[in-house]
């Protein structure tokens, strides 16, 4: 079961998504450029790099953005994958210094880095995504069903219009043809507003922005586990109910407005976020996790803590890697952490043992809408995964570094 916390205070909008009673997403809007994944620019090629094979582009954000030459071409497909191109192109062969470019941001810029951007346009929608510059149809990997991937596939052929492409989205199975339509068809009528507004808008400058906090929502993350949401404020529960009642969920009948400020609170949100920005995370048993954020990669440590357990050591190991697996899970959706991660796991003797901690990693990971991928074990006993980095970390975005020790925690 999955329910959603509406907090709005002055200009700012809070989001806290729960899932069996426990906080696993955080999301905030607040002022101009709150959120600039999707965001599409008109920009000018400030340095070409043949050394780094990139650019940076000025798309009027004050740091220029970050175009690896990957980026800058067409995308390839085999089947339903994004194959990588051997033989990439020179960065001075595909880009030139002043050269004006139509982009749309794909990372967040963090920390000194600026945003990193691709000249592949995408305009997703809750069913569907337009790729209005690739000739291109494909289904969500998530969908494992071959007769239903089929279908989709058949009524996406149907219904693109010629010289564009569409990618089915996790939430289309089972949704009928006539919905997959109005979906698209809406992409298709908001990219051909975006291409008539072009002329109009400045280089560098924001040609279009996407939705905001609430619209994503919908789009994003209301599901069929989506069963209540709750709000403080009264225009935004109606409009909810009313996007609801639009795509036919039955949530539009559960959302509760509580006249209340501070939601966070009552709900224990804000407590979830102050643990988060710990590096040290209890478990239920005793057992403990220690989460350190390094640039390349996050590392995580598990250990008994005050656990003893009662049979046998194998079995206190057991349950405490077990416990582990599923709290790493979700701390790694809390704190949006991403790129390389390397879990040290109590050492287990038994293969039985590795296997069922490894199964219990995986499926809590499996309810991860970001794409999480499970390396295994190694020589050493580590477990490597990777998570796809999207947006900025809840470190980045609730604190800063210590004047006095720069980050380190040490004076």
């Amino acid at each position: 079961m999955k329910e959603i916390i509406l907090q709005g205070q002055a200009q700012q909008m809070r989001a806290a998504v729960f899932e069996d009673g426990n906080v696993i997403e955080v999301h905030e809007e607040e002022g101009a450029y709150s959120h600039l994944v999707g965001n599409i620019y008109r920009g000018r090629v400030e340095n070409v790099l043949p050394g780094m094979q990139a650019a940076f582009v000025d798309i009027g954000l004050g740091k220029n953005a970050f175009l690896y030459v990957a980026d800058a071409i067409p995308l390839c497909f085999d089947g339903d994958a994004k194959v990588s191109v051997n033989r990439l192109p020179r960065v001075e062969q595909v880009l030139k210094s002043r050269q004006e470019l139509l982009v749309q941001i794909i990372k967040e810029p963090v920390g000194t880095k600026g945003a990193r951007i691709s000249t592949n346009i995408t305009i997703p929608g809750r069913y569907t995504v337009l790729m209005p510059n690739t000739d291109y149809i494909g289904v969500s990997r998530r969908i494992t069903d071959e007769d239903e991937r089929t279908r989709l596939r058949e009524l996406a052929r149907g219904i693109c219009p010629q010289g564009m492409g569409v990618i089915i989205r996790t939430l289309a199975e089972g949704v009928e043809g006539n919905e997959l339509t109005e979906d698209l068809q809406e992409l298709v009528e908001l990219w051909q507003q975006i291409t008539e507004k072009l002329p109009h808008v400045s280089v560098p400058g924001l040609a279009h922005e996407d939705v905001d906090l609430l619209s994503r929502m919908i789009r994003e993350w209301v599901d069929s586990s989506v069963e209540a949401l709750t709000v403080n404020q009264p225009e935004v529960a109606e409009g909810l109910r009313n996007a609801l009642r639009k795509i036919g969920h039955p949530a539009a009948n559960h959302v509760r407005l509580i006249y209340k400020d501070n939601l966070f609170d009552d709900y224990g949100v804000d407590d979830e976020i102050r643990k988060a920005l710990r590096s040290k995370v209890w478990l239920k048993s005793g057992g403990y996790l220690v989460v350190q954020q390094t640039e390349a990669l996050t590392v995580i440590d598990v250990n008994t803590g005050k656990y003893v357990g009662q049979n046998s050591l194998e079995h206190t190991v057991l349950h405490t890697n077990c416990e582990a697996a599923e709290e790493i899970a979700r701390q790694l959706r809390l704190r949006n952490l991403g790129g390389i991660i390397i879990i040290d796991f109590i050492d287990m003797i038994s293969e039985e043992d590795q296997k069922q901690v490894l199964g219990v990693l995986e499926k809590a990971c499996a309810k991860d809408k970001v794409k999480c991928q499970i390396m295994g074990l190694t020589q050493l006993g580590l477990v490597e995964m990777t998570r796809k980095k999207i947006g900025q970390t809840l470190a980045v975005r609730y604190s800063k570094p210590c004047s006095s020790c720069e980050g380190t925690g040490r004076i």
